[in-house]
């Protein structure tokens, strides 16, 4: 099932990006930041609602806590950063960019999480790595 969510979770990136691309269009980068952001808290608390799972905040540890805070402050800096790019920069250009975050995501979770880095791993990473070059030149 893992799989199916994160297929979707690509398929609505892809979405993402062609459709900031065009509201974009004569808006201040931070102002379409923030807007997409309130549309995002507000579906996220009500996905929390809607399947009734909001005393768990009373649950979370102060460790869960502080990293989520600070996953969602880089999730911040990385919309800022992805909308000014996307304002400035081709669509076509910008989000292979971005998805170099694969590959970075890869060498983090090797050396802070201990997961392990193959071969296949290094190739993918190699192959993604050239495949963005080979994109935005």
């Amino acid at each position: 099932m893992w799989f199916v969510f994160a297929l979707l979770s690509a398929i609505f990136a892809a979405l993402t990006s062609i459709l900031a691309k065009i509201g974009i269009d004569g808006v201040n980068s931070n102002l379409a930041t923030a807007i997409r952001t309130v549309v995002v808290v507000v579906m996220s608390w009500g996905m929390v609602f809607l399947t009734n799972s909001q005393n768990g905040i009373f649950e979370i540890s102060k460790k869960s806590w502080i990293f989520l805070i600070l996953s969602g402050l880089a999730t911040g800096a990385s919309w800022l950063c992805y909308y000014k790019a996307l304002q400035i920069g081709d669509a076509s250009k910008v989000v292979p960019i971005d998805k170099l975050s694969v590959v970075i995501t890869l060498v983090m979770a090797f050396v802070f999480l201990h997961e392990q880095f193959t071969a296949k791993s290094l190739m993918g990473c190699i192959l993604i790595g050239l495949g963005t070059l080979i994109m935005v030149l």
